[in-house]
């Protein structure tokens, strides 16, 4: 059995739990309604990346290799669909509080390590069932990353954020 590749295993079962507590804690705290629901949002699918490892981790322990019979997929992310939905809903949404934009910028931070972390494993793996495993996973914590990007963007400036999505000209054009 590859130590390494277990002990990969093994950081990004503690990385996606960690991630979690902290997408619950500030789904908790934030009185934005897109903070919430966008928090909320990344710890289920943070959950659901940490069941899929542990299963994968058992499986590869008791075997001493890539299983077969783990259900390996992931569901895909929907936090773009989730946040827009709360900002459709919501009238005159305004800006994030320091500590949401403090909780945005720590969360991107997590995701772009994790992309990068996948990639390594994704790119260090000699099975293709793995090399796709960890594939959906760096496309998945990217697509977290590239939403709280957008995040930041809307809690920095919701009205210039608006803006830019719609296209719309100050001249009504």
């Amino acid at each position: 059995m590859n130590n390494d590749r277990i002990n990969a295993l093994e950081t990004a079962l503690n990385n996606e739990m960690k991630e979690r507590e902290f997408y619950l804690q500030h789904s908790e705290r934030t009185t934005n309604p897109v903070g919430k629901a966008m928090f909320l949002q990344i710890a289920n699918e943070e959950l659901e990346h940490h069941e899929r490892l542990k299963q994968l981790h058992e499986k590869w322990e008791k075997e001493e290799k890539w299983p077969k019979s783990v259900p390996l997929e992931v569901g895909a992310s929907n936090l773009k669909t989730t946040m827009q939905e709360v900002i459709d809903a919501t009238k005159n949404l305004k800006p994030g509080d320091a500590d949401d934009l403090e909780a945005v910028r720590t969360a991107i931070t997590f995701e772009a390590d994790g992309v990068k972390f996948y990639e390594k494993l994704r790119d260090d793996s000699q099975d293709e069932r793995e090399k796709a495993f960890f594939a959906l996973l760096v496309t998945i914590e990217n697509e977290h990353l590239q939403s709280l990007i957008e995040s930041e963007a809307f809690f920095l400036d919701p009205a210039q954020w608006y803006q830019q999505r719609e296209h719309s000209g100050l001249d009504g054009a």
